[in-house]
C-alpha cells in the first residue's frame, strides 16, 4: 500500500526500503544505536515495515511485529531530523495502525521520551515484564 501527502510517500514494499539509511536513522537513537546491520536485515523480514520516503530519499521507518490477530508491537519508529516537526510521525502512525495486517487486539511499544505522542493514538502507560539475553 502508499499513502502520499506533499512530496512524501508512505510505502509497505519492502522492496523499496534502503537499509542502509535505515541503520543510519537507528544509530541516532537511543533504543538501536547499536544494532547490526544483520539484525535489521532480519527484523525486517519478519515484520509489516513502512519506508518514508521524500523525493525518492528514505527519511522515516517504522515497523510492526505482529501475529495478525491477537498482537502487534510497533517499534522502530523514526523520522529523520531534518524532517522532524511536519506531523510525519503522527501521520506514519496513523497509517500503521489504520494497516489490514495490524488489525490485531491489542498493539504495544516502549518508549522512553514520546508518551506524548503514543497517548494521542489511544496507547497507556502499563507494567510490562522483560526477559533479555542484552541489557
Amino acid at each position: 500500500m502508499d499513502w502520499h501527502r506533499s512530496d512524501y510517500l508512505l510505502s509497505d514494499d519492502k522492496a523499496r526500503l534502503d537499509l542502509d539509511s535505515i541503520v543510519a536513522m537507528l544509530r541516532t537513537s537511543y533504543w538501536a544505536k547499536d544494532r547490526p546491520r544483520q539484525v535489521m536485515e532480519r527484523a525486517i523480514r519478519h515484520s509489516v515495515c513502512f519506508g518514508l520516503y521524500h523525493r525518492g530519499r528514505q527519511v522515516g521507518f517504522a515497523r510492526g511485529v505482529t501475529d495478525q490477530a491477537t498482537f502487534t508491537w510497533v517499534c522502530d519508529v523514526i523520522i529523520h531530523a531534518d524532517h522532524r516537526g511536519q506531523g510525519l510521525g503522527k501521520w506514519m502512525m496513523q497509517c500503521l495502525l489504520d494497516h489490514p495486517d495490524l488489525q490485531t487486539v491489542s498493539h504495544h511499544l516502549r518508549t522512553e521520551d514520546a508518551h506524548g505522542l503514543y497517548e494521542r493514538f489511544g496507547f497507556k502507560r502499563v507494567e510490562a515484564m522483560r526477559r533479555s539475553t542484552r541489557a
